[in-house]
């Protein structure tokens, strides 16, 4: 079974703590030695001034052998020390001894070496030793000795009193900065609960009282994320569900036709009247699907938002690809398609999907009510008062004064719509949706001479 993870606090103590002990091991360590070098030098240069004081008491002999002029008095000034026990020897230029006492023999002195430090044990116990090379008036080597426990006591006292205190210290500021990143982590604790105690269809956003601290400015800021995301997600669900009701509700109609048509055609022994049928069962099922197509289109438009990326296309070539793809449709619905200010290049600022969306709907709309001998639909690119215009003119029967107060609502269609019994007045509605994901104008007027209809889209050119 793996391990429980650590929690937030946890990790913030640990990545504050850490560095902060071993920070504190290393300052502890180079504080000690450097407090023991120091001190060793101030006791190794006292053992030093003993051998020189020494020194002094070495005389000349009779017969040119060093000798020791010193007094039970001298000695014991010599020797004394209130916690440390004191030896010395002295040894003539050919190692024999003296005065002194007998067996202090640290190591020799190197060649052209005055004096030598070092460490060594007599009688059993450890000292600290000086080796003294003199020349005059004779030549001798002074060895003074001394044992170390004042030295060792002096550091342990350095260590208690130095590394106790800081350890102490240190518990406390551990204890400090864990109750203070645990309150500050409350205000994220607080969120938690919030967000934990609710059921999985209440996306209202979190209160502002959920993270009422007030150095929870990143706290505040996660939940104005969440907030965000909730805002998001509700949209999202609200879009499914009109699409999903959009469809339940629409699709009653012709399936109810088809159904019944079908029941009809099962009933007759006719099959001419099952040819008829037939051909009523394929016009409602392209009806049908025209209707999903256009509320996934408007479904899409909503949820897209937010991933929208706007980019420089080439509106001419746009268009004339729409407008080719198009040209079978408007000759099997006997209607004249052309195209116009496409010789030169247009580039404007927007989505490929939603222009063509935009431009497919007009086109639809235009080829289903420009009807007749003489029926036009003219697609045309030009420029007015610096902004580029997608302009679709058709000449049928336009709109009225009153269909144009109401263009672009769900469901609306006009008289000549009515009239004809085609559509579902999804068409501008998704042509009104898709012009503001683009950031774009779009405007419907009636047509030259009061007849058809003028559906323009002035798009954002680039920057230059």
């Amino acid at each position: 079974m793996s391990r429980p993870r650590p929690s937030l606090r946890t990790r913030l103590a640990q990545h504050v703590l850490v560095p902060l002990v071993i920070t504190w091991a290393a300052g502890t360590a180079v504080t000690l030695a450097l407090a023991s070098h120091f001190t060793g030098q101030a006791f190794d240069r006292a053992l030093l001034d003993d051998a020189y004081a020494l020194a002094a008491h070495v005389t000349l002999g009779p017969v040119g052998k060093p000798g020791l002029n010193l007094s039970i008095d001298d000695m014991g000034t010599l020797l004394f020390d209130q916690s440390e026990s004191m030896f010395f020897a002295v040894y003539g230029d050919e190692g024999q001894f003296v005065g002194g006492h007998a067996g202090l023999r640290p190591p020799a002195l190197p060649a052209g070496v005055i004096s030598q430090f070092s460490n060594m044990v007599y009688q059993g116990r450890e000292m600290r030793s000086v080796s003294l090379h003199r020349t005059e008036p004779v030549q001798v080597e002074i060895v003074m000795a001394q044992t170390s426990a004042t030295r060792n006591r002096l550091l342990h006292r350095m260590l208690t009193y130095s590394a106790i205190p800081q350890a102490l210290l240190l518990i406390f500021l551990a204890w400090w900065l864990r109750r203070s990143i645990g309150r500050d982590l409350g205000p994220l604790a607080t969120l938690q609960q919030a967000l934990g105690r609710r059921d999985a269809s209440d996306l209202r956003p979190v209160p502002d009282d959920a993270t009422t601290d007030v150095n929870s400015r990143d706290v505040d800021n996660l939940r104005l994320a969440l907030n965000s995301l909730l805002l998001r997600l509700s949209r999202s669900i609200d879009a499914q569900r009109e699409f999903a009701g959009n469809v339940a509700h629409e699709l009653r109609t012709p399936l109810a036709g088809i159904r019944a048509q079908a029941s009809y055609a099962l009933a007759q022994a006719t099959p001419a009247v099952w040819h008829e049928q037939l051909l009523g069962i394929a016009a409602g099922e392209q009806r049908a699907s025209h209707l999903v197509e256009q509320l996934l289109a408007l479904a899409r438009a909503d949820e897209g938002r937010a991933a929208l990326q706007l980019q420089a296309l080439q509106l001419d070539e746009l268009v004339r690809d729409v407008v080719l793809r198009f040209m079978p449709k408007a000759d099997a619905v006997g209607v004249d398609l052309g195209a116009e200010g496409l010789e030169q290049p247009t580039t404007v600022v927007g989505d490929v999907a939603l222009v063509e969306g935009v431009l497919g709907n007009l086109l639809n709309n235009a080829l289903r009510y420009a009807r007749g001998p003489d029926a036009q639909v003219t697609v045309s690119v030009l420029v007015e008062g610096g902004q580029t215009v997608l302009r679709v003119v058709d000449n049928g029967p336009g709109m009225s004064a009153q269909d144009l107060l109401f263009w672009g609502e769900r469901w609306v269609l006009g008289e000549a719509g009515q009239r004809l019994g085609e559509g579902f007045g999804l068409g501008l509605a998704i042509v009104r949706r898709y012009a503001e994901l683009l950031g774009a104008e779009f405007s419907l007027t009636p047509g030259a001479d009061g007849r058809g209809l003028c559906a323009s889209l002035r798009l954002k050119s680039p920057p230059a």
